[in-house]
């Protein structure tokens, strides 16, 4: 079986190792520049690529369309795309004989779309899980190959999740790879009803704003927390940064439970919110002005 990948990120480094591992001859991997601001948190499928002597491309996604004549004249069984960041055109994924296949942070037909960690925490879930699935033009909406669950703390931030779901896609992988290998693709329904759509996140969206509940401010510092932009606030004529939280009492009695935002007592920083509950900040720090 010959694949050309699509990958990025821990999710793409791994899964990489996975086919490699069950023979698979990967002709062509397409990936990013590697950033070195980021670089700091997970591995490098490009480094994975120079090790194993894998031809890579780095293109924009505007320089997509020029890869079709070359990935017709490889004609691949498969097309993976693991954490690969740009949509990939109709026309690449017609290039695979047998399917174009990709790898989803979240249990689909949940949380489609992008940062679904994030927006998974944010919400509140308790779960959540890595997919593959058939590529469609359409987004995330595909027949699902394979699922695997997996839980998410009350305190836990999107990076302890994300190391979850990383390893999550590589047990996707490794349990449908005997059957991908032999020409199969097991598929069952995507019923896109039963899910939504969420958008990219920017670092503006971190504002916290004290009205909501304190269980939903507690979720948004886990799920923007660094590395991931943060949770912001303003105190003192300075925005801060909340980086970790704890919704766990017992609060001083001093705290004024009327007055929404930030108060000190003992050196100790609580948020009051909005249902008049009040939440530690247990990390704070200035946000770096530009």
């Amino acid at each position: 079986m010959h694949a050309v990948v699509f990958a990025y990120h821990d999710v793409g480094v791994h899964c990489l190792r996975a086919l490699l591992a069950a023979g698979i001859k990967v002709d062509l991997v397409v990936t990013h520049q590697d950033d070195p601001n980021e670089n700091v948190w997970f591995g490098s499928v490009s480094k994975l690529c120079s090790e194993q002597h894998i031809p890579y491309v780095t293109p924009k996604s505007t320089e997509l369309p020029d890869l079709i004549p070359q990935l017709q004249a490889l004609a691949p069984d498969y097309i993976f795309s693991f954490y690969y960041r740009h949509m990939i055109p109709a026309q690449i994924l017609a290039c695979a004989k047998i399917a174009a296949l990709n790898m989803h942070g979240s249990l689909l037909p949940k949380y489609r779309g992008r940062a679904p960690v994030n927006w998974a925490i944010l919400h509140g879930e308790s779960k959540t899980g890595a997919t593959l699935h058939v590529m469609e033009a359409k987004p995330d909406a595909g027949d699902i190959v394979g699922q695997v669950e997996v839980s998410i703390g009350p305190d836990e931030t999107a990076t302890d999740v994300f190391a979850k779901v990383s390893q999550a896609a590589v047990s996707v992988i490794n349990t449908v790879l005997p059957e991908l290998v032999l020409g199969r693709v097991p598929r069952q329904i995507n019923d896109l009803s039963q899910g939504s759509y969420f958008g990219g996140r920017k670092p503006s969206d971190g504002q916290i704003h004290w009205r909501q509940t304190a269980q939903q401010i507690h979720n948004l510092i886990r799920a923007v927390a660094p590395p991931y932009p943060g949770a912001f606030t303003d105190w003192q004529g300075q925005t801060m940064i909340a980086a970790r939280s704890s919704l766990e009492g017992p609060f001083p009695a001093e705290l004024n439970l009327e007055a929404c935002g930030i108060q000190v007592v003992d050196n100790r920083v609580f948020g009051i919110c909005g249902d008049r509950q009040a939440l530690e900040i247990l990390e704070w720090f200035p946000a770096k002005t530009h």
